[in-house]
């Protein structure tokens, strides 16, 4: 309400007055026939009634005329509105509406946030269209989505808009305004438009203005929800022992907030445990370490959670789960301690290339194999050279780790051929193996895989003399990626669980063969890693962006709220998208994983998008009044008039000194 409308209604106080018309009015005393009166001589009437509220009704209808004058002096001023269409020629129109539920749009715009203000101007729009319009809905959340493909069914899409729920969603514009440019283009209406109920914040201030050479006209519809502000979100917390790393990102530029004052806590329930300033700058890490008793035993998954104190524009995207390493980035390498060492005294050969490769892993090598899960979770991939067989313990570590999704690589040598009592190579290989003195020369080139085709040929004369020879039954487990010249397989694969087992039949050793100084070693471990990588299975993504599970039968995710959300059937493959940021907690044919939907950096960033000159225009819609009450209360006074004119003609006739007695 505004103050000229709020002035305009002060008018309401004059309702008072004839209130006080009617209290000052004195009347003649009433007359009564009396037979005795006429000998008595008249003096003049000095009687007076009382004041006293008289005509109720009259009273009423005066009031009512007095509240309706002010109201329609008012009503001019009201500034509620709704959206409507423009139509150019008065012919059907095939609209698209680009409605933005990111998480900026979670920003309050009153007492409401600004989806539920672009999902009720939505739903305006659709009030003006008529029969023989063509509606479309896309969702500007990343990656952009077709919420309604278009349709003639106005009913339903009202009722789909009442039901579209908010999301923490990164924001994709552009790619929203090019899906719905391609659903209305083809479509027989030839008034066509897009509608875009945005922010406008979708983390690119700088890209070119939006609907800037469009084939279909671009309408920017509610330019009071633009973006504006700050805020800072809590990216991500990662554990490492008593160690916890928090990253902060805010709003850059001039409107960046002062993080003076500002603190990271970290809060196990409802009781803070530690905290800290917060990181100064758009973008900042702050480690904070956890006192050596603060952490009971078999807490849950993310009852840990890291906060931001402090105000800003959005309050969701302040606190994050905490959890252990969220993206395993590494590779261990185990290589038996009296493996041959390079002669100018530096790591094994094995190592040396994996870090010539230049590859966004870290190489870590390992004394022995781990012999526990928690130990390999960190890691992307683990290659063994010549393992002297595995243990108990060793084999159910690696065993839960490939079914996970882990890669594992094994070259086999003389050490894997002659493992000691007790030890075995399950769950890779299920049978012994023999250490033969029959290599063939070299490998034929033409049954290698297109990942390492190219650099096969290096191996037609390998020189090895000796080579590790699977059983009948394992050979036929595994499935060749090069193979000798006499078709056995010099590296295989095999799926175990949702990982993967690959081996080579020759050591990592110089001793043993050339086969590290070929340009195909490079090759395989290339090769290797890259399948390692696309395995990984990251426990902390972006909201929106879908996990994907290729080897599962059936799986349940219960996001933050309790609620469990739909699995998609993708290519071959089940996937589940998060919506929201917070804990997930994954079912896969009954492994149970915790997952984490983190807020995008770019969506943090409130600076709103420059719009096209025509997208600012009002050529394809309007804002028009919601409420045009005058000519209501024009009637309204006129009935008044009437009914006060009445009242007075009976209040006079009633009052007429002449008229008989009753």
């Amino acid at each position: 309400m505004s103050f000229v409308f709020a002035f305009a209604l002060a008018g309401l106080v004059l309702v008072a007055a004839p209130y006080f018309a009617h209290r000052l009015r004195r009347r003649r005393a009433d007359s009564r026939f009396f037979a005795p009166a006429h000998l008595v001589p008249p003096a003049p009437v000095r009687a007076r009634r009382k004041a006293a509220l008289e005509d109720r009704a009259l009273f009423a209808t005066r009031a009512l005329a007095v509240i309706g004058l002010a109201l329609l002096g008012a009503s001019p001023l009201v500034r509620c509105s709704r959206l409507a269409l423009n139509r150019s020629s008065g012919a059907s129109v095939a609209l698209a509406i680009v409605l933005d539920d990111s998480m900026s749009m979670r920003a309050k715009l009153g007492d409401r946030t600004r989806f539920a203000r672009a999902r009720s101007g939505a739903i305006e729009l659709l009030g003006s269209t008529r029969e023989g319009d063509a509606v479309a809905i896309i969702l500007a959340g990343d990656p952009a989505r077709v919420a309604l493909a278009p349709t003639t069914d106005l009913r339903g899409a009202r009722a789909l808009l009442e039901s579209l729920p908010e999301s923490d969603r990164a924001t994709d514009l552009d790619g929203a305004i090019a899906v719905a440019r391609g659903l209305v283009e083809g479509l027989p209406q030839a008034d066509r438009r897009v509608v875009v109920l945005s922010d406008l914040a979708d983390g690119h201030p700088d890209a070119p203005p939006l609907g800037e050479g469009s084939s279909v006209p671009v309408w920017n519809a509610l330019p009071e929800i633009r973006a504006d502000g700050h805020d800072c979100a809590v990216i991500r917390a990662d554990r490492s022992g008593l160690r916890v790393r928090v990253r902060v990102a805010c709003t850059p530029g001039n409107v960046a907030p002062r993080t003076v004052g500002r603190t990271v806590a970290l809060y196990l329930g409802e009781k803070a445990i530690v905290d800290a300033a917060a990181p100064a700058g758009a973008t900042g890490d702050v480690v904070l370490s956890l006192p050596a008793d603060s952490l009971p035993k078999g807490q849950e998954p993310g009852a840990l959670v890291a906060r931001l104190l402090g105000g800003d524009a959005i309050d969701e995207d302040d606190a994050a789960p905490v959890i252990a390493e969220a993206i395993p980035s590494s590779i261990a390498v185990v290589v038996p301690s009296d493996s041959e060492i390079a002669a100018t005294g530096g790591p094994p050969v094995v190592e040396q290339a994996l870090r010539a490769l230049q590859l966004d892993v870290t190489v870590r090598p390992l004394p022995q194999i781990p012999d526990r899960v928690d130990d390999l979770a960190a890691f992307a991939g683990v290659l063994l050279d010549d393992p002297p067989g595995f243990t108990p313990e060793e084999r159910r570590a690696l065993g839960a780790f490939v079914e996970r999704g882990g890669l594992v690589l094994v070259a086999l040598g003389p050490r894997a051929s002659t493992p000691p009592l007790g030890a075995t190579l399950e769950p890779f290989v299920m049978h012994p193996l023999a250490w033969e003195a029959s290599a063939p020369a070299g490998v034929d080139p033409a049954t290698a895989t297109p990942s390492i085709a190219e650099s096969a040929a290096s191996l037609v004369e390998l020189g090895a003399r000796h080579r590790t020879v699977l059983g009948a039954e394992d050979a036929a487990a595994f499935t060749t990626l090069l193979a000798w010249s006499d078709r056995a397989p010099l590296v295989a694969e095999r799926a175990v669980g949702r990982g993967e087992a690959w081996i080579v039949t020759l050591p990592f050793a110089l001793d043993a063969s050339d086969l590290p100084v070929r340009p195909a070693f490079l090759a395989l471990l290339d090769a290797w890693i890259d399948v390692a990588r696309a395995r990984t299975v990251p426990r902390r993504t972006e909201v929106g962006v879908a996990w994907t599970f290729p080897d599962s039968r059936k799986v349940t995710a219960i996001g933050p709220g309790g609620d469990e959300l739909p699995v998609a059937q993708g290519p071959a493959r089940l996937q589940v998208t998060p919506p929201r940021l917070g804990l997930y907690r994954v079912v896969a044919d009954g492994r149970v994983e915790v997952r984490v939907a983190q807020p995008a950096s770019r969506e943090v960033d409130l600076r709103p998008r420059r719009v096209a000159v025509a997208a600012a225009s009002r050529v394809t819609g309007e804002t028009v009044a919601s409420v045009d009450a005058s000519p209501t209360l024009a009637c309204f006074l006129l009935a008044l008039f009437a009914l006060e004119l009445g009242l007075r003609l009976r209040a006079g006739r009633d009052t007429d000194p002449s008229a008989p007695p009753r």
